[in-house]
């Protein structure tokens, strides 16, 4: 093996420092947050900063999941998202493939108007006015067909679409295949990289949105776990008594304000290490062409 210089030595070390550096400022704040919701009352009063802390008291999730609606908004937002992801990615495809061919006509018309929607959109006020009349109030449907297709996220795909060598599809009809099986047979297969990572941003988008569901839901029974942990911030900024707890143990603002992020955040944590592999190759993949 070849011997580095000492330039190269000195490079590499810097490098190992940076990196160092780096992921300490990344890791400080997850470890303040975690930190923040397990720290007790008495101990946040005097310390301002908390990374570790001396009495872990797991009070501030209990007041957080001591209601049963809790449950029942996360079961929701599960739906959700999982319903909601896949009717991204099958419309996404549905647009995707079609565009990516070269003898679809005015083709470059409707990329045009594509790329227009990611600068311009018709407003809050109109949107409401469209979901209303078309009768998508206090649904589901409210939440997944406005935001079915992301612009970006189709302009990718098809760059995607674009990059598979075109003798697979040829050898497909000459066996008498037609588009949409050579799509789900061939093409989808070939693009669960991509998937996987178009995927990840509806999920993500799907999980953390709330401002669609205060809009256009207003039972409150169909709520997004993200609004109701909003508004456990919110009802909370004056501090509370757990009442479940034997102690009357009062549950600080900041600690419930720290145990929501984590509350929010687990979840995609939990799921991005299972699709880290096809992340970055899916993104590449679909952005060296134009």
């Amino acid at each position: 093996m070849k011997e580095h210089s000492f330039g190269g030595k000195v490079f590499d070390v810097f490098n190992l420092i940076v990196l160092f550096f780096v992921g300490i400022v990344t890791v400080l704040p997850f470890l303040y947050v975690i930190s923040g919701s397990l720290v007790g009352s008495e101990e946040l009063l005097v310390k301002k900063i908390v990374l570790f802390p001396e009495h872990i008291t797991w009070e501030a999730y209990r007041f957080i999941f001591d209601s049963k609606i809790i449950y029942r908004s996360l079961l929701g937002t599960i739906f959700i998202t999982v319903v909601g992801t896949f009717i991204n990615l099958l419309l996404t495809t549905l647009m995707a493939y079609p565009l990516a061919k070269k003898t679809l006509r005015g083709r470059s018309k409707l990329m045009l108007i594509i790329v227009f929607t990611m600068l311009f959109n018709g407003g809050l006020i109109p949107t409401y006015l469209v979901v209303k009349s078309m009768g998508m109030l206090d649904t589901y449907w409210s939440l997944w067909l406005p935001s079915a297709i992301s612009a970006f996220n189709l302009i990718l795909l098809r760059n995607f679409f674009q990059q598979l060598p075109e003798g697979l599809e040829e050898s497909a009809k000459i066996d008498g295949c037609n588009d949409l099986k050579i799509l789900f047979s061939i093409v989808v297969p070939l693009s669960l990289p991509a998937m996987a990572t178009f995927g990840l941003f509806y999920a993500v988008g799907h999980w953390n949105s709330y401002f669609n569901a205060v809009i256009y839901i207003n039972n409150a029974n169909m709520w997004p776990i993200q609004v109701w942990l909003r508004q456990i911030v919110l009802l909370s900024s004056g501090g509370f008594t757990d009442a479940s707890s034997l102690t009357e143990t009062v549950v600080p603002p900041e600690s419930i304000k720290y145990a929501v992020i984590v509350v929010a955040a687990v979840p995609v944590l939990v799921l991005y290490p299972f699709l880290q592999k096809h992340f970055a190759k899916g993104v590449l993949l679909g952005s060296v062409k134009g």
